[in-house]
């Protein structure tokens, strides 16, 4: 099986640096996500761009190549970002995030 491209959300290459963390964001450097080919290819689940940290209640969005990597691959990344947190939590059945829907409620488990 061939792996799929991946690039940094602004389309660099991926970088070894990448999840170091910036300490005044607790965002990482740079986001791998699946290349625009392969997010071309069309999705398997809605693409969203919010979710809602369970934990703490917030509602976070990210940009349109995330939104789109987690459509085509929903199971692509083990964790997200929770702005308001400002750290990093899992994603998947067991996680701690749903997906913000359009009318405000909380809809499916983000990564399942």
């Amino acid at each position: 099986m061939v792996e799929p491209k991946t690039t940094l959300t602004d389309g660099s290459p991926v970088t070894p640096d990448h999840r170091e963390i910036n300490p005044a964001t607790g965002m990482q450097k740079g986001y791998v996500v699946l290349s625009a080919e392969e997010r071309a290819k069309g999705f398997v689940r809605p693409y969203r761009d919010a979710y809602r940290h369970q934990t703490c209640g917030a509602v976070t969005t990210m940009g349109r190549a995330l939104g789109e990597t987690y459509a085509r691959d929903p199971f692509f990344y083990s964790g997200t970002f929770c702005a308001t947190c400002g750290k990093h939590f899992p994603v998947g059945e067991d996680g701690e995030f749903t997906w913000y829907e359009m009318d405000g409620s909380d809809g499916p488990r983000v990564g399942t």
